[in-house]
């Protein structure tokens, strides 16, 4: 398992650079990864997504898709591309301090 300084603090991420240990993510941590995916300004509309993503992964042990994501009411596809570009669900779980989802290549 590899690790990595973000924000400070050293965590455990994955060969991709996901958390690997949810319980080392805290939001300095997500403004940190977001800022490495080219978000740069986290907004409150992030942060709810973020939130849902988190509270779905715990109930479900599982990533959410994007239509699932959608159906929920959080979140339109249009605004999730719009506040997560280049691979909204994979830029999110990752900023979440969550696993790849495996909807994704």
């Amino acid at each position: 398992m590899a690790t990595k300084e973000i924000a400070g603090d050293t965590v455990d991420v994955n060969e991709e650079g996901y958390l690997t240990e949810f319980n080392q993510w805290n939001e300095v941590i997500g403004e940190a990864i977001a800022k490495e995916e080219g978000i740069d300004q986290m907004t409150d509309r992030h942060w709810e997504v973020i939130k849902y993503l988190q509270k779905y992964f715990e109930e479900n042990n599982v990533m959410p898709s994007i239509r699932k994501l959608k159906k929920s009411g959080v979140v339109d596809t249009k605004e999730f591309y719009s506040l997560f570009p280049g691979g909204p669900l994979k830029k999110s779980s990752k900023i979440a301090g969550l696993k790849k989802p495996e909807s994704c290549i």
